[in-house]
């Protein structure tokens, strides 16, 4: 047992499966016809469209940053994984959430985002408390130069995208007419992707993503008993604004420290703040019976009326654009107060990843943004007609 989940923390098998699906460092595929109809040949930077080369070659960033070249053989499979990751980045959750909450139905979102606070936390308490390197470049290929500053084990990604995906069929299937069989299928699929996707981007070992997803697995298990009892608690108790914002802070400013700095607690307090703001207003809107969203709202069904399709998209579209207006003038604001509080300038980023600046800043920047999506969007959907 020891030996085998040796080699899962190791970075050979992340290697081997890399190559598996097409994806090489530069050099070691020598004999490589260049001219293979998959469509490898174009020189890109990670994260940037192609550059037009023909060799096959792209860089990343290796080993000291320095830059690492590789080569894409099957670019269905890096497509596939690239996009796959996106699905457990920030854009994700900035989008899927809300939309939840504005299209389907309250108490969905309110579970599931509960639930990703807490597996998040933990995930990212436990990655700077173990220490556990991320795989070794070389032999591994590795495509996301900002994550490499964290520690890899366990999987956040791993962790949300279980967390997400499970917590969503749990939440939706007592609501909505749908096949219980489907709904886990399309949660393992999801989950399935967004772990393989760490892997292809080497950015975590075998046993990491593992470790993750078990992790939120057990954490579902032991908060899915507790879910009513803890959503009413939320939306009844007069205590609640006080207390989901006062922990997260706590927490954020008692965050583990390092001996060099890493995003995860800036990331961290990002996810705390953004669900104190959106747990604050679940408790306002209960408090003044605002409008809300429930399951008699939407059925998920096939075909969904057109007129149906376009009120969802209006709501989306409206909801997104608050929310992306606040977010911008709340950085801003935020930014530019604690600039004059501490004197420096907000283009300083050394000062900005100060501990009493980086958490202020990134806690009330999501929790405005939380209240944003939770109370203003919902009021103003109800102004724009599309309740």
């Amino acid at each position: 047992m020891v030996r085998v989940l040796g080699t899962l923390r190791g970075s050979q098998p992340v290697a081997r499966f890399q190559r598996c699906c097409g994806l090489f460092p530069a050099g070691e595929e020598g004999t490589w016809d260049r001219g293979s109809r998959n469509g490898a040949g174009t020189l890109r930077s990670a994260g940037s469209h192609p550059l037009g080369f023909p060799n096959g070659v792209q860089t990343g960033r290796g080993p000291q940053g320095h830059r690492q070249k590789y080569i894409v053989k099957n670019y269905f499979y890096y497509y596939l994984f690239r996009f796959s990751a996106a699905l457990g980045e920030e854009i994700f959750y900035i989008t899927f959430l809300p939309f939840t909450y504005w299209n389907i139905d309250h108490s969905v979102s309110r579970r599931m985002i509960i639930v990703w606070s807490v597996v998040m936390y933990i995930g990212q308490v436990s990655k700077d408390i173990l220490k556990w390197p991320r795989p070794l470049s070389p032999p591994v290929v590795k495509l996301e130069p900002r994550a490499d500053a964290e520690y890899g084990m366990p999987s956040t990604h791993a962790m949300a995208a279980t967390a997400i995906s499970f917590s969503f069929v749990l939440a939706t299937v007592e609501q909505y007419k749908y096949p219980f069989g489907l709904g886990l299928g399309a949660a393992f699929v999801f989950s399935v992707l967004v772990c393989l996707s760490r892997l292809y981007t080497g950015m975590h070992t075998v046993l990491d993503v593992i470790g993750g997803a078990l992790i939120s697995a057990v954490l579902l298990v032991l908060l899915y008993p507790a879910w009513d009892t803890i959503d009413q608690w939320l939306l009844t108790s007069p205590f609640c604004p006080l207390l989901v914002t006062a922990v997260p802070l706590v927490l954020c400013y008692n965050y583990p420290k390092l001996h060099y700095y890493t995003p995860t607690r800036g990331d961290t307090t990002t996810i705390l703040g953004a669900g104190a703001g959106a747990t604050v207003g679940f408790w306002l809107n209960h408090q003044f019976a605002l409008p809300a969203h429930t399951s008699e709202n939407l059925q998920l069904g096939l075909p969904l009326m057109a007129s149906t399709l376009v009120v969802v998209l209006a709501r989306f579209l409206t909801g997104i654009l608050v929310v992306l207006l606040t977010r911008r003038l709340m950085k801003s604001l935020v930014l530019g107060t604690l600039g004059y509080r501490y004197k420096f300038p907000i283009s300083d980023l050394e000062a900005r990843r100060r501990l009493e600046v980086e958490v202020p800043y990134k806690f009330v920047t999501y929790s405005s943004v939380g209240l944003s999506a939770t109370v203003i969007v919902p009021l103003l959907h109800q102004l724009l007609g599309l309740m």
